[in-house]
């Protein structure tokens, strides 16, 4: 069965926020966000129960929608896509502000955010689907939204192992063993194509934040 036919599903890119029991702003990217009804508006939201947010998400019993734009940076997808909010707190790095409950919404370079209150859980294996009626809403940017497939094929961003749209690279190379003129990331799949020695040697990753040691030549 050939799986990438799922690649030509719709998706975007979004930062869902929610808060912890410190009442610490916790998130993570998601690319599954969509609206199932509109009396009243409720949307499904699709969190990987490995990731922290999700956690929180089923205690709090709410959270946010940041809809990332195609000029959100790429740092932003790296700390949230690529980072537990277990180790860090994402947004000491990236503009945001709290809205009702001290939910965090992201604030640059948005299309718009959504507050929502969590009415069903469901659990669907690997990830949980959250079903939730949408309480508030706010304008951004008026920037173009991100699609999944403009982060692929423009920024080259890869899925992270959470996402489930996933996928495992057929054969692992090692910076040893590969060969040719692109650098690509082991950990976001961020390709390089350039001069990569004349990086300077404190140059990381513009999606995931590694180190030029994290790169191998394809």
């Amino acid at each position: 069965m050939d799986l990438t036919v799922l690649f030509n599903l719709s998706y975007g890119l979004y930062v869902i926020g929610a808060k912890d029991g410190n009442n610490t702003p916790v998130g993570c990217i998601v690319n599954t966000v969509f609206q199932i009804t509109n009396e009243p508006n409720r949307v499904a939201v699709s969190v990987n129960h490995e990731n922290y947010t999700a956690a929180c998400i089923q205690n709090l019993n709410e959270f946010t929608v940041s809809i990332l734009t195609e000029q959100t940076d790429p740092a932003v997808i790296g700390t949230f896509g690529f980072k537990s909010s277990r180790d860090i707190n994402k947004y000491e790095s990236t503009p945001y502000t709290l809205i009702d409950r001290d939910l965090p919404v992201l604030t640059e370079n948005t299309a718009g955010w959504l507050r929502c209150k969590v009415e069903n859980k469901v659990d669907v294996g690997t990830h949980m689907l959250f079903i939730a009626e949408v309480i508030e809403t706010g304008r951004g940017s008026g920037l173009p939204p991100m699609t999944y497939d403009y982060y692929h094929k423009v920024i080259k961003g890869a899925a992270p192992k959470s996402a489930p749209t996933y996928r495992a690279p057929e054969t692992e190379q090692t910076p040893e063993a590969a060969s040719g003129e692109k650098w690509i990331c082991k950990i976001c799949g961020y390709e390089f194509a350039g001069d990569f020695e004349a990086l300077p040697d404190d140059w990381v990753c513009p999606i995931c934040k590694q180190p030029k040691s994290a790169f191998y030549k394809a």
